[in-house]
């Protein structure tokens, strides 16, 4: 007689959800309050990527303050994240500048908000360009070192919705002006997983980007409109910032399984879901199971 074995294993989002949505929007404009707000009504959440040398103390310039940032981005349960201090790409920087300048921005955030803060957005080129001065194994390196747990950066656009294998290059779906973008979503929102081959049947994500200052530039603002009615307050969607699909991420790697796999310990403080061969599980914080199910 055959032994029953796993066939397929995969992740799932919390409430045992197969699609998740995150947006990263750069550069700490004043008009990412507008942004926020669209994102709070629509149930999504965004990462704001902040150089910290630019955001102001006062309200009367009309810039970006802390107190806007406490209020209308942590305070709508939206992430913030380090974009450089002086807006300086990594790639075309020796390593002591790179350094200098990821590090001085994550202080400076963490100082003023009373925080802790994790997680990139490369500025400028992403790592796109890199110049003799540095390389990226270098670039990674000190971003670890630094407590960096992952980086975005940009590159071509694609409709494959996976999450990255290297959170230190992690690549968006597509920038919200991409023609082809509000097809993808409706791609994606439509997504049969029990018509797709079995093998297919990982978990997705959308990702999203930009800056809010080129809905002012363009006067296109009915734009993300478009893009948050088609994509929010879905039932079948995990609504996620980049750090909270980082740290879910990890605690599913961090499953302890039997050699069989008929068994399986969560040493995190994370309740994690799975499915294998069509039958979803959860596994609380310090819980072992059995899966019987095969």
């Amino acid at each position: 007689m055959l032994e029953k074995h796993i066939d397929t294993r995969y992740m799932r989002y919390p409430g045992g959800l197969r699609k998740a949505v995150t947006f990263s929007y750069d550069d700490g404009c004043y008009s990412d309050i507008r942004l926020a707000k669209k994102l709070n009504e629509f149930g999504i959440k965004c990462t704001f990527n902040i150089c910290s040398a630019y955001v102001k103390n006062s309200e009367t310039d009309g810039k970006l303050t802390y107190d806007d940032i406490n209020k209308y981005m942590l305070g709508l349960g939206h992430e913030v994240a380090v974009h450089g201090k002086f807006h300086r790409a990594p790639g075309i920087l020796s390593p002591l500048e790179g350094v200098s300048d990821v590090l001085d921005c994550r202080r400076e955030l963490e100082d003023k908000l009373d925080m802790i803060i994790r997680g990139m957005a490369y500025p400028n080129s992403g790592i796109r360009t890199i110049l003799p001065v540095t390389n990226y194994a270098t670039i990674k390196s000190y971003l670890t070192e630094l407590g960096i747990a992952y980086a975005r950066t940009l590159g071509s656009d694609n409709n494959s919705y996976n999450l990255p294998t290297d959170w230190h290059a992690w690549m968006p779906t597509a920038h919200h002006d991409n023609p082809n973008l509000l097809n993808w979503i409706e791609d994606f929102v439509n997504m049969d997983f029990d018509k797709l081959y079995h093998a297919n049947r990982h978990s997705r994500l959308m990702y999203i980007w930009g800056h809010t200052f080129e809905f002012n530039n363009k006067d296109n603002w009915q734009r993300m409109d478009e893009i948050c009615e088609k994509l929010g307050n879905r039932d079948d969607i995990w609504y996620a910032t980049n750090i909270e699909i980082y740290d879910y991420v990890k605690a599913y790697d961090s499953l302890v399984w039997r050699s069989d796999y008929k068994q399986v310990h969560n040493p995190t403080n994370t309740t994690v879901w799975f499915e294998i061969n069509g039958n979803m599980y959860s596994v609380k914080s310090g819980e072992t199971i059995k899966i019987d199910k095969y």
